[in-house]
């Protein structure tokens, strides 16, 4: 398989997506790599010779976070994104991964890529590890407005990407809402869940915020707004709880070897929170593999991206999320 990495993409660009390449092509041997990018900047990241499954595809534009994702395929159609997403619907490549602007591959992909059909929206999905094997949220920002029936889609979307890709088999879906009661939230909200348990048999009802990693649902439903609040929220806090942690061990002998004593649970705890520990997630409902990193992804974060495409790829994901959407394509019309 032929992926295509955006180099100049993410806030530890080249060097990250660079050495996430080598990494991935240690442990496996069936991968190729295109690292697309500014040629001389990506080239001064190798000491020695270039493997040979690493190819380099040069390009003129780069798309920074002023950028209007909305605008790139016209405004920089010689960028990493619109250029690398373009490779891969030429079929040069089996997909694409970038921790760059997100509207921007969000764009680019639905309109070169096109959408599966009877998906009405393309949406964000994130990994959420927890005690139970982990979950999935979705849409995280790719449509802060939404139907019930946009809901209903990415339900069914983000499910199938959670079976068939990370093998949780029959997951149950979650609507996040203020109440557990299905009469509870805004208009939006009632008439999704109607929905859902009119559509869906591995509905499980609303899931309020305070259960959202201890609920028996493994997929979190919601719009973009919702989404990416809890998400940026959940990022925030972890790093303000882990700095508080650090700050008040300092504080004291005593607690400094408390702290020596319980350093491996904390690291633990810290390694299967790391969103490195996943890498990206698909763009769910576009018509190719395209994987979207945090901003702040690190060589880990890439590598395990690289190895998300490939499995997405080998489970058939788009193939089932069309076998899928079409089981009920009543609401959809």
């Amino acid at each position: 398989m032929k992926f295509v990495l955006d180099a100049m993409g993410g806030d530890n660009a080249p060097n990250a997506a660079i050495k996430g390449a080598l990494l991935a092509l240690n442990i496996t041997d069936d991968v190729e790599i295109i690292l697309i990018g500014n040629e001389d900047a990506i080239k001064n990241e190798f000491v020695g010779t270039i493997p040979s499954r690493i190819s380099i595809h040069h390009v003129t534009q780069n798309i920074d976070m002023h950028d209007s994702g909305a605008k790139v395929i016209k405004a920089k159609p010689d960028s990493a994104i619109v250029k690398g997403i373009r490779l891969v619907k030429d079929g040069l490549a089996d997909g694409f991964i970038s921790a760059g602007h997100t509207g921007a591959v969000m764009t680019a992909a639905t309109l070169l890529l096109g959408r599966i059909p009877y998906v009405k929206r393309p949406a964000l999905t994130a990994y959420i590890p927890s005690e139970n094997g982990g979950k999935v949220i979705c849409d995280v920002g790719a449509n802060p407005d939404a139907k019930p029936e946009h809901l209903l889609q990415f339900a069914i979307m983000a499910s199938h990407y959670l079976e068939y890709v990370e093998k949780q088999k029959h997951p149950k879906i979650g609507l996040i809402n203020i109440g557990e009661e299905s009469s509870k939230g805004n208009e939006l909200y009632k008439k999704a869940n109607q929905l859902l348990s009119a559509e869906l048999p591995n509905f499980y009802g609303n899931v309020e915020g305070r259960h959202l990693l201890d609920s028996e649902a493994n997929v979190l439903i919601c719009d973009g707004f919702v989404g990416n609040t809890i998400l940026k929220f959940g990022e925030g806090w972890m790093n303000i709880f882990y700095n508080s942690i650090k700050k008040g061990i300092s504080e004291s002998l005593r607690y400094k070897i408390g702290g020596f004593l319980i350093k491996p649970i904390f690291n633990n705890i810290k390694k299967k929170y790391d969103f490195e520990e996943h890498g990206g997630t698909p763009l769910l409902g576009v018509n190719g593999i395209a994987i979207v990193c945090h901003g702040a992804s690190g060589p880990k974060s890439f590598l395990n991206s690289i190895l998300l495409a490939k499995k997405s790829i080998d489970n058939k994901l788009i193939d089932y999320t069309k076998r899928e959407l079409a089981a009920h394509l009543e609401v959809f019309k």
